[in-house]
């Protein structure tokens, strides 16, 4: 574009008035044509303030992304915490499952002081959770609902997943603890004898001869259900094996009495162990 500019009138004389003086200016356009992406800054020709935000960017994004501990991966329970390791003075589980046949909140503590607050809507199965409680020194919060006008199957095996769940969780990368855990518990003619091993790899071995098909209102097929999906969500090698017993309910109860003083042992903290974990290959992980 062009300017014109007019020179300072001149103090009149008696000679003729001058000509306007014409000054130019050339004024030019930026291009707004983007660049294209080989010709675009790198990040090193950035000024400092632009990677700086670039890098906080990128923070974020990262921060975005859910833990892994908080992914729903074990048959649809819901992780509702990270794991806690060993170490922090603090490993819990909390868990919800919901179904369209159940709803289940689970909360363990591994370190407690043996709190049973149970209420599945199956009277023996809160009596055996208080026995898990009691005798393995772990808080026990069980919440559930479910089609028991149909049968306890379901709510049973889900509150079964979602314990197994809570305590996979609470382990963490279970460093420090003792791993194995062996116990054999009687109750008046029964006996039974519990073996377990935290490895990550699900396996149950089961032997319980039950001599009646109900305890109360209880399935006794029930039992060996329960702990079979409890192994699968936690990652736990359990054999359990009766060595005696003629009484349903004494062989039940015995059997729950020892699987808890099995998992105290396993869960405990092994002070030799430095804190690392208890595997030649360096990581017990469920798989």
């Amino acid at each position: 574009m062009e300017l014109s500019l007019s020179a300072p009138p001149s103090i009149p004389t008696s000679s003729p008035t001058p000509l306007k003086r014409r000054v130019t200016f050339a004024v030019s356009r930026p291009n707004l044509t983007p660049a294209p992406p080989s010709h675009r800054p790198s990040l090193s020709s950035l000024k400092p303030n632009h990677v700086h935000r670039l890098k906080l960017k990128a923070m974020d994004s990262q921060r975005a992304a859910p833990p892994r501990a908080s992914l729903a991966e074990n048959n649809g329970s819901t992780l509702t915490d990270t794991p806690t390791p060993i170490n922090s003075g603090a490993r819990i589980g909390e868990v919800k499952r919901v179904t369209k046949e159940t709803n289940v909140s689970v909360k363990i503590n591994l370190d407690g002081t043996g709190i049973a607050e149970s209420s599945t809507g199956i009277p023996y199965l809160d009596h055996m959770l208080d026995q898990l409680a009691s005798h393995g020194l772990l808080d026990v919060h069980v919440k559930a609902t479910g089609d028991i006008h149909i049968d306890d199957h379901h709510t049973n095996e889900d509150v079964a997943l979602a314990i197994g769940t809570a305590l996979l969780q609470a382990l963490g990368d279970r460093k420090g603890i003792n791993r194995f855990g062996d116990f054999s518990a009687p109750l008046d003619e029964a006996l039974i004898h519990v073996s377990l091993d935290l490895s990550g790899r699900p396996h149950l071995s089961y032997d319980l001869q039950i001599p009646t098909e109900r305890v109360g209102t209880y399935d006794t097929q029930l039992v060996e259900h329960f702990f079979q999906s409890l192994v699968n969500t936690s990652g736990m090698t359990l054999h359990i094996r009766q060595l005696a017993g003629r009484n349903s309910h004494h062989i039940i109860e015995a059997t729950f009495k020892a699987f808890a003083r099995a998992l105290r042992q396993a869960t405990e903290s092994d002070p030799r162990r430095l804190g690392t974990v208890p595997s030649s290959k360096g990581v017990l992980s469920r798989s």
